[in-house]
């Protein structure tokens, strides 16, 4: 049971990889679109997408009218405040700086799993966040102590971060009862119907005069197929396998592959600071999981005598 750790292991490296591209792809279209029309299409297509296949499957689930009360709150708190704290505050703060941010979530979950979902943290996972956030300060600082983002885009992400804590609060409700499909299907439609009016009020009038480029289109499918799709469907078997403490610690990660990408996509700046920062976060994340990796090595080791006899 214990070798079926790796194959979460690399669901949540893979859905934080993915959540680092969606930085990217957002730069990208913000440029022609404001944020509430790239969430709200995003939402769109990824509701499309998912029912589609939930449909094609045979994988669809009504969900029971007792739990409607329980995907509203989650599509309010994930997309709805996460996605308004995370795009607008990416109109001010960078990518790379942007996703440290973000990646503070770990530092705040240990605190709410204790509070609502009663999960123990060991002293590594504790060493671990230190260690990691640690090496995200190193990435929002810079040597003299200058904050290198505008204060109301780092509240805005911070916004976000909050957020997300209680998504993964909310989701451990619903991670039991419906497959992660169902679940991303769910809250991405009712997160576009949360974002319909502002949509319509504040971006429809400028939406329809705008002609964007092809890649621009891109980017918003990309946003939605690996942003709010894939990465979403993986991370929730990740934290219904792991749980909310461990599942979250990943998303240090994210700042360490938004680092990279933006150094070739995006020609951000990547100096020795950010290089020593990296190797924290990564450091960090091995730490925090020093248990379970011991655990795992030795049913490894013991798995060829346990064949042979």
């Amino acid at each position: 049971m214990k070798t079926n750790l790796l194959k979460y292991y690399l669901f949540a490296v893979t859905s934080m990889f993915l959540w680092a591209l969606t930085f990217i792809w957002f730069k990208k279209a913000v440029v022609w679109y404001e944020p509430v029309t790239i969430i709200f299409l995003r939402l769109v297509l990824a509701s499309l997408f998912l029912y589609g296949f939930a449909r094609l499957s045979r994988q669809y689930e009504a969900v029971k009218r007792s739990d409607y009360k329980w995907f509203m709150l989650l599509a309010l708190s994930e997309p709805f405040f996460y996605f308004i704290g995370e795009s607008f505050g990416l109109k001010y703060v960078s990518s790379t700086i942007s996703s440290a941010i973000i990646a503070t979530i770990p530092l705040f979950s240990p605190l709410a799993a204790s509070v609502f979902t009663r999960e123990k943290v060991t002293p590594f996972a504790w060493l671990g966040i230190i260690v990691s956030f640690t090496g995200i300060m190193l990435m929002v600082f810079n040597r003299d102590f200058s904050l290198n983002a505008e204060p109301k885009g780092i509240a805005l992400l911070f916004l976000a971060v909050f957020s997300a804590v209680a998504y993964s609060i909310l989701i451990k409700r619903l991670a039991n009862k419906y497959s992660a499909l169902t679940i991303i299907s769910t809250q991405s439609l009712i997160g576009a119907i949360y974002f319909l009016p502002l949509f319509m009020v504040m971006d429809f009038a400028d939406f329809i005069t705008i002609r964007p480029p092809a890649g621009v289109i891109l980017a918003i499918v990309q946003l939605s197929v690996f942003g709010s799709c894939m990465a979403f469907l993986l991370f929730i078997m990740v934290i219904a396998k792991l749980g909310m403490i461990k599942a979250n610690l990943f998303t240090n990660l994210i700042p360490v592959f938004v680092a990279i990408l933006s150094y070739f996509m995006l020609a951000e700046l990547f100096d020795a600071q950010k290089i020593v920062a990296i190797m924290m976060v990564v450091g960090g994340i091995v730490v925090a999981q020093t248990r379970e990796i011991k655990e795992l090595l030795k049913r490894r080791r013991e798995k060829p005598l346990l064949n042979s006899r």
